[in-house]
């Protein structure tokens, strides 16, 4: 798949950059509109897929030559008074990571050169001559990406427990199961206290009753003395 090297604006949807994303509008890939004043400059912008496209728009560079282009890498560069300014946009966020360590130890030590590692970007200013204007200008670049589910967005994670939250949850429920039971032994024998006193008051308070002088006896063997009617109760 060729690269093409693209000048101003481009008038249509068409596709004609072959950039991974292109803004439905006006097809112009998105990276090239997060350029900062994207419409001041875009007739000076240029849009890249391969090497020899970015030194066409930069000159032959040192730097352009750390940039992988084999895993569908993209980058947009345009001119402005802080210096020239390049973004490049790699597949994945691990790539731009491996890349930001190279891109760290080349700029180290040169004051015409700044650098930035914005979003999933990777952001250089060459020809920089006032470093203010320079981070100044690296400010305006934003990574600025829209995460759309196919179905429903998942559930967010709920909140682990520690180690130690789950033993004080663990001690606090036996606590309260612990001082539970003490509470509903202490409750049952203090009632079962009340109801035993109520009953023996109670009991005290019946009279005491006895027909045993009542029952009628045989006298078989003449022994059982005679029982005394006035001993018996009254009728």
């Amino acid at each position: 798949m060729a690269a093409v090297f693209g000048l101003g604006q481009t008038q249509g949807p068409e596709n004609k950059y072959r950039s991974q994303e292109i803004d439905e509008s006006n097809g112009i890939p998105v990276l090239m509109e997060h350029l900062p004043n994207y419409d001041s400059v875009a007739n000076r912008a240029a849009f890249a897929k391969n090497l020899p496209t970015l030194k066409a728009a930069l000159g032959d560079r040192p730097e352009l030559g750390l940039i992988d282009f084999s895993a569908g890498t993209e980058a947009a560069t345009a001119p402005y008074p802080a210096g020239k300014l390049l973004i490049i946009e790699y597949s994945s966020p691990q790539a731009s990571a491996d890349a930001d360590e190279k891109f760290q130890q080349v700029v180290a030590g040169h004051s015409s050169l700044a650098y930035r590692r914005i979003g999933n970007y990777n952001v250089f200013v060459f020809d920089v001559t006032d470093p203010a204007a320079a981070n100044a200008l690296l400010d305006q670049v934003k990574y600025e990406k829209d995460v759309q589910w196919l179905g429903d967005a998942p559930k967010p994670p709920r909140r682990g427990v520690s180690v130690p939250q789950m033993a004080n949850v663990l001690f606090s429920s036996i606590l309260w199961l612990i001082g539970g039971g003490l509470l509903a032994l202490t409750g049952g024998a203090f009632v079962g206290y009340l109801y035993y006193r109520r009953m023996v008051k109670r009991r005290a308070e019946m009279a005491t009753f006895s027909d045993a002088g009542g029952m009628t006896r045989l006298n078989l063997d003449g022994f059982t003395p005679e029982v005394s009617h006035d001993r018996l109760l009254g009728r």
